[in-house]
């Protein structure tokens, strides 16, 4: 083997190896069904808002949604996320209302559909929070991929380990991306708009 030779089938064996550590790959995940795609993301669901008016997923249909999920004895990673969820819904002005603004609760053994009302009403009036029974809410948590659990603390209480990302869902209740709450409440609004 020449010298001129030498340098390509090194580069054509690392690209064959390559090629076959990805082919491995995608058969262990069990191909690309088993990768999470924009589809895996949402599904049926059935809980109740702070009013009592019952919520599904066919709620979402014909505006974007946000979606968020927390708990109501969450410290700050909840009401810090929304409060900026508020500002974006104040810089919609009118269009605020052909959005959906959900926070949905993980923690459904303190979150009645009365502690969710009281709450929220510290947050802009186009918020809706979301609670059913265990079951309920389980299935919303499953169907949007989303991990909680429950960390007992030592005098007793809980508090609640959580995904906390915003579900940015479209005007057909599908998943779109994770909503950047990272910018000005009106850069925010300017995106939300898109999807009117």
């Amino acid at each position: 083997m020449d010298r001129t030779t030498r340098p390509l089938v090194i580069v054509a064996a690392f690209g064959g190896s390559l090629v076959v550590g990805l082919i491995l790959m995608f058969w262990v995940l069990g191909g690309v069904r088993g990768v999470a795609t924009p589809a895996a993301i949402g599904g049926p669901f059935q809980l109740t808002d702070q009013t009592g008016a019952t919520v599904t997923e066919k709620s979402l249909l014909g505006r974007p949604s946000l979606i968020f999920f927390g708990y109501t004895h969450c410290p700050d990673v909840c009401p810090t996320t929304l409060f900026e969820m508020s500002e974006v819904l104040r810089a919609m002005g009118k269009d605020a209302g052909r959005v959906n603004a959900y926070f949905i609760s993980v923690d459904p053994e303190r979150d009645t559909a009365a502690a969710m009302k009281d709450y929220l009403s510290s947050f802009d009036p186009h918020l809706k929070g979301l609670t059913g029974d265990t079951k309920a809410v389980a299935k919303a948590l499953s169907e949007y991929r989303v991990y909680a659990k429950k960390v007992p603390l030592k005098n007793g209480d809980y508090t609640m380990d959580h995904t906390a990302l915003v579900y940015l869902m479209d005007r057909d209740g599908k998943f779109v991306a994770p909503f950047n709450l990272k910018q000005t409440p009106q850069q925010a609004a300017a995106d939300l708009k898109r999807y009117l």
